[in-house]
This record gives C-alpha cells, sequence and structure tokens, in this order.
C-alpha cells in the first residue's frame, strides 16, 4: 500500500548552521561563489563558470547517446557516466553522473536526513533542500508574483508558480494525453505506465513509486519517531496527514462537504458513512 504525500543562494550576511550529525557546517563558507544572474551559489568557481556557460548557449559538445549538449568537456565525460554502470545504485538500477551523486541518491533509499535545521530541527537528505527550508525561518520570499499575494525564494519556484495563473503544461506524457506544468509530476505520472517502483524498503519487501511513500512508510510500519506536534495540546503524530486531522478537534473545522445536501464533517471517513447510510453511495 502506497501512502499519499505531497540550488540556491543565502543572504551570506545572515549564515545559518548546517548540523550534520556530531559536526556543524556553515553553508555561506562551502557556497562562496555566487552568480547574482542566475540566483545561484557554488562550491568552486570553475562551477561558477559552468553554470554561467549553460544560459550562454554555449554548449556545444554533444553526446553520442542521448544528444544533450554540454559547454565543456568535462561536465559532458561526467554525463556520459549516467549511459554506463560507473555509479549504478544497487537498490534500483539508476546511473549517476559521480559517486557524490549516488551517494546523495541512495539517501532516498535508506531514509538518511543529515542535515538538521538548527531553527526548528527538520532535517533533509540534501543540503540546498535545508538551505530553501532556512528560508521560512528568514522571511527572505524576493520573488513575487504580479497576479496574487505569493512570493518565493527562488525564481525557479515564481517560475513554475506562473503556470498556475497561465495554465501552461508543457510537460506531456507521450503514453496518454496528459500533460503537468511541473516535469517531477510528468516523472511520477509515467509509473502509472510503466508500474516501475523503485524504491525499496530496506526493512521489508515493500516498494513505491514515490520516495516520499517509502519515508513515510517507514515512519509509520517500522520507527517510533512522532516528528509531528500539534500547537494546541503537545500529541504528537508519525505524519503531518495525522497532525492535520486532529487539529481539526481543536479549531472545529470541516473541510469534507457532502456533493448532494452541503452537509459537512471534520474526516473523510466521516463523509463517507454519511454518502452511504445517507444517499446510498458506497461501494
Amino acid at each position: 500500500m502506497e501512502f499519499e504525500t505531497e540550488a540556491d543562494s543565502t543572504d551570506k550576511s545572515q549564515p545559518f548552521e548546517i548540523k550534520t550529525g556530531d559536526t556543524t557546517e556553515h553553508d555561506d563558507k562551502s557556497r562562496q561563489y555566487s552568480s547574482t544572474e542566475y540566483d545561484q551559489r557554488f562550491t568552486s568557481k570553475g562551477r561558477l563558470e559552468q553554470h554561467k556557460a549553460i544560459h550562454s548557449a554555449a554548449n556545444v559538445y554533444s553526446c553520442s547517446e542521448c544528444g544533450n549538449r554540454f559547454s565543456s568537456q568535462t561536465t559532458l565525460s561526467c554525463h556520459k557516466n549516467i549511459h554506463t554502470d560507473k555509479y549504478k545504485c544497487t537498490e534500483c538500477g539508476k546511473c549517476c553522473q559521480s559517486s557524490g551523486d549516488l551517494a546523495i541518491h541512495r539517501r532516498s533509499h535508506s531514509g538518511e536526513k543529515p542535515f538538521e535545521c538548527s531553527v526548528c530541527s527538520q532535517r533533509f537528505a540534501r543540503a540546498e533542500s535545508l538551505v530553501r527550508h532556512s528560508r521560512i525561518h528568514s522571511g527572505e520570499k524576493r520573488y513575487k508574483c504580479d497576479m496574487c499575494d505569493k512570493a518565493f525564494s527562488r525564481s525557479a519556484g515564481l517560475n513554475a508558480h506562473m503556470r498556475v495563473h497561465t495554465g501552461d503544461k508543457p510537460y506531456k506524457c507521450h503514453l496518454c494525453d496528459k500533460a503537468f506544468g511541473e516535469s517531477g509530476h510528468l516523472r511520477r505520472h509515467i509509473r502509472v505506465h510503466t508500474g516501475d517502483k523503485p524504491y525499496k524498503c530496506s526493512l521489508c519487501n515493500e516498494s513505491f513509486s514515490q520516495s516520499g511513500n517509502l519515508q513515510t512508510h517507514k515512519r509509520l510500519v517500522h520507527s517510533n519517531t512522532r516528528p509531528y506536534h500539534c500547537f494546541y495540546c503537545g500529541k504528537l503524530f508519525k505524519t503531518e496527514d495525522h497532525l492535520k486531522r486532529h487539529v481539526r478537534v481543536h479549531t472545529g473545522a470541516e473541510p469534507f462537504r457532502c456533493r448532494h445536501c452541503s452537509e459537512l464533517f471534520a474526516m473523510p471517513g466521516d463523509l463517507k458513512i454519511h454518502l452511504l447510510k445517507s444517499h446510498n453511495e458506497g461501494n
């Protein structure tokens, strides 16, 4: 059973801490080469120059396997590793560009999250995910939508959001007529056709089509960790969905409406019972 779930720059004048086990790193030191034009920071001047070349359209090195083009021979050589078994995941068979990318990818299977927020202790598998999360605490959202009141910490987030207003869905499935506003949504959708479940639990035989479903499974079935706490009473929960359902006890919210008589319910199960008893609708 699967559970439903739901690069970056920082202000160098306000560094925050990345906790990785017993060590602490300052991200403003490790990403000191920044590109104000492209809203990115990089760990070396060489990587910054490579990134700028991507935007300069100077991609003259072509991959003979897939046709993708790159700005340097070094970048192309690194890319070619995805067409070999050099950095191949033994769990799902995915090939990565480097040993570092493979190590990061393996966290999707293991559930390892070595980067901890020093403010709220939420943990992340990737350093850039922590960078994005940190802006929740700093309030840094400088990319504002002209059509609504939403704001984003990254330009890419704003660009993706604008498709909500324009209705643009540039990512089309080649196996059916569905289209999506984000490439990640298309990749997940493709698994509906292929039946691919690359995220395997290391503790049992369950496998999942999405990494988030695997993490939820591990937390519910194999762990006693309860990271979500109720603001009103302090009760702890294993998943955010469980917490949201509990909070309705305090707020009295009834978000589930009957389409026949408009009666409201706090829980989807209550609505289902109502539909069966009052409107003879059910399995």
